[in-house]
């Protein structure tokens, strides 16, 4: 009788195993179809309209000729302001938040609220405050610069979190072994514990910059719509975003390009995936190596 129980229970848990990795299987699946079929769908309308110039020159005629040079600039200097900002301010209040104040703390508990708070606001939210701080009251104006600070205020909850997380998952021995070779808590920061994190701070980079390029209300209350190459950050700039949602919503005749400017926001983002997640694994390897 106890054999048999014991065939019973092996053979429900195999079952269970079996259930649960074709679960597993099959959303991960449905995630890839998703994607490919979004990908698909962009290569069917959007691919035949692909050239060197429409890459390099401006928009012409609200954006149903010409290409998307412009667009591609302002949007890689929006990003780039975004990320300048956010990446400093969230690793160092990652870095606070984890090795100098105690989550369970007053202080730690209110920040951890706040952060969940703003990662839940609404981009128009954003756009507004954006609109009201960094265009009327500092006087940037629609700009590039208003555009780029607006979207690190709204990557940084979820890129300091997304460090916290990291900078928590690196063992505590590590940092007694620090202590114990005589090294202070800025020298462990840079050599041991920030190199550990590498994989989560890449994720969190590369989840700010996913919210950073997918926006489009916050952008339009600071960046503004101007399509013309901008001349420097307190120019007026249309991001990839800003663009496709104007050829498809307000432009008669913009479907097409508007295609092609999903795509090429698709293999931007690709591109810059791939170089985050090639950096993080190279200050890896290091770290075995020296390890």
């Amino acid at each position: 009788m106890d054999n048999s129980h014991q065939a019973y229970g092996q053979l429900m848990a195999w079952k269970r195993d079996h259930l649960m990795t074709l679960f597993i299987w099959l959303a991960a699946l449905m995630v890839a179809g998703a994607f490919l079929w979004l990908l698909g769908d962009l290569l069917v309308h959007g691919a035949t309209h692909l050239s060197w110039s429409f890459l390099v020159d401006a928009p012409e005629n609200a954006g149903r000729a010409g290409g998307i040079g412009s667009i591609i600039v302002s949007t890689l200097l929006i990003l780039t302001v975004a990320m300048l900002a956010a990446v400093p301010l969230g690793l160092a209040t990652a870095v606070l938040l984890t090795e100098f104040i105690s989550a369970t703390s007053r202080f730690g508990r209110l920040i951890g609220m706040s952060l969940d708070v703003l990662a839940g606001v609404p981009s128009i939210v954003f756009g507004l405050f954006g609109n009201v701080f960094f265009s009327v009251y500092l006087g940037l104006g629609f700009s590039i610069l208003s555009g780029g600070l607006t979207l690190a205020c709204m990557a940084l909850p979820i890129f300091i979190n997304t460090a916290e997380a990291g900078l928590r998952a690196v063992p505590d021995e590590w940092r007694a072994g620090a202590a114990a070779l005589g090294l202070s808590r800025g020298a462990a920061l840079l050599h041991i514990l920030i190199p550990a994190a590498a994989p989560a701070l890449t994720a969190a980079l590369l989840l700010g910059v996913g919210r950073a390029m997918a926006e489009t209300a916050a952008l339009i209350f600071t960046s503004g719509y101007v399509d013309r190459m901008p001349s420097s950050l307190m120019d007026s700039g249309r991001a990839l975003s800003v663009h496709i949602y104007d050829l498809s919503m307000n432009v008669a005749g913009g479907d097409a390009n508007a295609y092609a400017s999903a795509l090429i926001l698709i293999v931007l983002l690709m591109i810059i995936n791939g170089i985050a997640q090639s950096l993080s694994e190279k200050l890896l390897q290091r770290r075995i190596i020296t390890a």
